[in-house]
């Protein structure tokens, strides 16, 4: 039986197909390219009984992602995060049915090792030897990481004012480091004339290739694995590149097309900082794509994305699903930041604080009801961010 019932990469926005043998980037139209599978053969072979008896990580959902020989599969255990209830939390915001998926136990510390897992995975199955992207940090901490597991070469380039923890992991799995005064947007730019000079690099940066998003996908097939093959009224997720919530409606997608969840997919809803929100500003507006947002600023650095690759694909899902994009204060969210912690012991990080702080004004505002189940993606662990919570104490002789 095939490992992996991958069939074509087709592109959202023209329908061009694309063979997946081959290393491919972003359509000739600009758009990124998704991957499908031949669902009737996937559930031939596999059922969710089946699934629940396989190891505890994303590689367990094999059929539904994109590598076709499991000698190539990269991981370091990554997957089945916890689904954990948050009922002093869920009272206090009126969600008494609160969940938090944490992702901060991944083995780089965030979500980020999803797509990386995926991404160099699949790389490694086509030939690929060294991997070049920008990042805001974390992504090229989690790439850099599995590039080494893999045998790779990796060229990370990241703002300046990355957080310094995710620096360091970029070093210390060898990659060459670059930093850019500047924002990811410079940073792209840079890697954009690296390749140019540097045959043989693949760029990896975000929705560059059709695999990251195939690793972020894993989050929604865990969550539906987790309440029985269910589903939430609602999921929360931060939203600077998307990828996570065009992964996340694609599988629930894939899922209900199985046959595995039934009734209506969750109200998906995009979480932005007020100080960068070029998503929230496109849903408000009706608009298809976003624009480029003037100097973006906020704690929650990794959502600093002024211009996302699939904003159209995350507009989409938000629209198909009834759901809603939020933007949130830094004051309000590092206040909530701490409040998860104070009430739950849960260090998330500033992203996903920002999706607690936005269940706080959708439930008072009514969109949210005190009888929606919430799942809130914290796509993080704060311990990257230490400076966002001031351990204020005297010292004793």
């Amino acid at each position: 039986m095939p490992y992996s019932a991958l069939s074509h990469l087709d592109c959202p926005r023209c329908g061009a197909q694309r063979d997946p043998g081959r290393v491919q980037g972003t359509c000739s139209c600009g758009s990124p390219l998704l991957a499908r599978y031949d669902l009737e053969l996937a559930a031939r072979q596999v059922s969710p009984r089946d699934i629940a008896a396989r190891p505890a990580d994303l590689w367990r959902y094999h059929e539904l992602l994109p590598v076709g020989d499991p000698r190539y599969v990269v991981t370091l255990g990554e997957g089945m995060t916890p689904l954990l209830a948050m009922p002093r939390l869920g009272k206090a915001l009126g969600v008494p049915n609160l969940l938090i998926k944490d992702e901060g136990t991944m083995p780089t510390g965030t979500f980020k090792a999803r797509g990386a897992a995926v991404g160099v995975s699949r790389a490694a199955e086509l030939g690929v030897r060294a991997v070049a992207m920008p990042t805001n940090g974390n992504a090229g901490a989690a790439w850099s990481a599995y590039a080494a597991r893999a045998g790779m070469r990796s060229l990370i380039v990241m703002p300046a004012a990355a957080p310094a923890v995710t620096r360091a992991a970029c070093a210390a799995f060898g990659a060459e480091l670059h930093l850019v005064d500047g924002l990811i947007g410079d940073a792209a730019g840079l890697v954009a004339d690296a390749l140019r000079r540097r045959p043989g690099y693949c760029d990896v940066g975000t929705l560059k290739e059709p695999y990251r998003v195939e690793g972020k996908k894993t989050m929604g097939l865990e969550i539906a694995e987790q309440l029985g093959w269910g589903m939430p009224a609602v999921i929360v997720y931060p939203a600077g590149g998307g990828v996570g919530i065009i992964g996340i409606y694609k599988a629930l997608r894939e899922l209900a097309e199985l046959g595995w969840v039934c009734g209506a997919l969750p109200r998906l809803v995009a979480v932005q900082p007020a100080g960068c929100a070029p998503i929230v500003t496109a849903f408000r507006a009706g608009a298809a794509h976003s624009e480029p947002w003037p100097e973006p600023k906020t704690v929650a650095f990794g959502l600093t994305v002024p211009k996302a690759l699939g904003d159209f694909l995350v507009l989409g899902a938000l629209r198909a699903t009834g759901g809603t994009a939020v933007a949130v204060t830094d004051e309000a969210l590092l206040a909530d930041q701490r409040e998860v912690a104070r009430l739950e012991g849960c260090f998330v990080c500033p992203e996903g604080a920002a999706c607690i702080t936005a269940v706080r004004q959708l439930r008072e505002s009514g969109w949210l009801s005190a009888a929606d189940e919430v799942v809130v993606l914290n796509t993080g662990t704060g311990l990257i961010y230490p400076d966002t919570v001031p351990a204020r104490a005297a010292a004793l002789p």
